[in-house]
């Protein structure tokens, strides 16, 4: 489950990075300063910035198989999902209003889910590895 869990990580990572690069690729930074776009520069590169040193914490829980790893890579995670349901439901709600014109409406529908469904996949793997290990 472990192992699972990286892979489901890096799977999304890749996702995501697709969608981080179709969004400063269509001018969401240039976008901050005229406010078309609903994605804050600080939201956006929060993510995946916080969503890296997740992963490297659990990296560090697969190398030492220490616990409080494990739990620290989940908390890590949470605030993740959290940002990442945060850009979700800004994306859903400028869809076709009146900021239907930001960069992040380049987003091709199926990255969004893919990047969303191995998202909530990771979330339940590392989650269940970190109760298994407290476990003993």
């Amino acid at each position: 489950m472990k192992i699972a869990a990286l892979v489901m990580w890096i799977l999304t990572a890749i996702a995501g990075s697709y969608l981080l690069f179709i969004w400063l690729a269509n001018g969401g930074l240039r976008q901050q300063a005229t406010k078309i776009t609903r994605f804050p520069a600080a939201l956006v590169l929060g993510h995946p910035a916080l969503a890296v040193v997740a992963l490297a914490t659990w990296v560090e829980f697969l190398l030492t198989a220490r616990t409080v790893y494990a739990w620290s890579a989940f908390g890590a995670l949470a605030v993740v999902a959290l940002l990442g349901f945060t850009l979700l439901t800004r994306w859903l709600t400028g869809r076709g209003g009146k900021h239907a014109r930001g960069a992040e409406q380049s987003f091709p529908l199926i990255a969004v889910l893919a990047h969303g469904t191995v998202a909530i996949l990771t979330f339940v793997l590392v989650l269940l590895t970190a109760i298994k290990v407290s476990r003993g």
